[in-house]
């Protein structure tokens, strides 16, 4: 996973300096983007497909910079399949996630999705009437919600407990045979999605190994042809120790003998990665207001706030940040200054919960300085309030491949 913190600095001095008043943006490097999917993409062994989950970050440059990359786009919603729809008629989109409405499956069939990731009987009964009334097909995966022994659990588990997510496996049987009577519905296979936020590469081919076990013996207990067995995403970003990130090249490396190991011949593993793919090329930068102390505590102010940048608190953790020196100081007064100190750094929000970092040692940072946090390409504008007391939201610009790097693209 690489870093181009020096092309998006830059990028940052030359709009500070033509901006009139502090400044706060996100940059995001799609060259960087291209270089870090194309490489994940390429470490997959045969008889795997990579799709981008979308939730982590829709916006168009980023999806097209993905598409020629990956197999497809995971979606999780009705605006976000007639989004992608309006930009890419031909991509393969797949439709997860709870609580569809009777109007979002009518969209699944009316705009081709590939596959549905079904969560409850009562949703294949919907779907079914539905699939009548349009008079064509549709393939589905069951997203099973299973109890797996020893699940190594991270900050945030959609599974192996009680979660509205999936089906329990103790109703399997009664999905396997509704759908006996429903040929109009095609099982193409089963989806599991039981965890997110996970660094451990051994400790999540542990659980794929798991899984494919279960699909295994439920293949043959029930008399079962499948084509596809979605893993679902979950590989997270270590926010609080950047340098130790998921070991990818391990886990990847694992998958041949993994697949050769679960018995499932033919059967294709589907992988719907979104924050793994897309936080590193997102960065926030934030110019610094003020710098105060307070009993003992030293806070840098910025422009912005968690209303644009909300994955530390989401999160819980303290964001890495760097400092880049801002020389102009248009004022006749002393500049205020940290040096060698912990400090907190916050934004323009009424509330104390709007927290970015918290006791980080920085070496000098002054009022005028940009604040850039990295690693916000996902779950970061997306997941935030926007409108919150109505202030300004940031400027967006995108950092193009290198094929025509000479100058970024700002969204309107």
């Amino acid at each position: 996973m690489e870093l181009r913190l020096t092309e998006v600095v830059e990028h940052l001095r030359a709009a500070q300096a033509d901006s009139g008043e502090p400044l706060c943006a996100y940059v995001y490097d799609l060259e960087g983007l291209r270089r870090h999917a194309a490489g994940v993409a390429a470490s997959l062994p045969q008889g795997c497909e990579l799709f981008y989950a979308i939730k982590a970050n829709s916006d168009l440059p980023i999806l097209q910079t993905l598409a020629p990359l990956v197999d497809g786009f995971e979606v999780s919603s009705g605006g976000e399949l007639a989004w992608v729809r309006e930009h890419f008629s031909d991509v393969p989109v797949i439709f997860s996630g709870p609580g569809k409405l009777d109007s979002e499956l009518d969209a699944a069939l009316e705009r081709r999705v590939d596959c549905l990731h079904v969560e409850s009987l009562f949703e294949l009964q919907r779907l079914a009437e539905r699939v009548q009334r349009h008079g064509k097909p549709q393939d589905v995966l069951l997203r099973m919600n299973v109890a797996l022994d020893n699940l190594a659990e991270t900050t945030l588990m959609m599974g192996g407990k009680p979660t509205p997510f999936g089906i329990p496996s103790l109703e399997l049987p009664e999905c396997l045979a509704w759908l006996r009577g429903h040929p109009e519905i095609g099982l193409r296979g089963f989806h599991f999605h039981l965890l997110s936020h996970q660094l451990d590469a051994q400790a999540h081919l542990r659980m794929l190994a798991a899984c494919l076990e279960q699909v295994r013996q439920w293949c043959d207990q029930y008399r079962l042809s499948i084509e596809h067995v979605n893993v679902g995403g979950g590989i997270g970003i270590n926010y609080r120790d950047p340098a130790r990130q998921f070991d990818w090249a391990g886990f990847s490396g694992a998958l041949p003998a993994l697949m050769q190991r679960s018995g499932l011949a033919g059967v294709r593993l589907r992988f719907e990665l979104g924050r793994y793919l897309s936080a590193a090329c997102g960065y926030y930068a934030m110019q610094v207001i003020d710098i105060k102390r307070s009993y003992g505590k030293t806070f840098v102010v910025g422009r912005g706030g968690s209303h644009h940048f909300r994955t530390p608190h989401a999160q819980g953790h303290s964001h890495p940040f760097h400092v880049i020196p801002v020389d102009d100081w248009p004022h006749a007064f002393a500049r205020p200054a940290a040096a060698n100190e912990a400090v907190s750094v916050v934004g323009q929000l009424c509330t104390p919960k709007d927290l970015l970092a918290f006791d980080a040692v920085v070496e000098r940072v002054r009022c005028n300085d940009l604040v850039v946090f990295s690693y916000a390409g996902a779950y970061a504008w997306h997941i935030s309030h926007h409108d919150f007391l109505r202030h300004p939201h940031p400027r967006q610009w995108y950092l193009p491949v290198q094929e025509d790097a000479h100058a970024a693209v700002e969204r309107a």
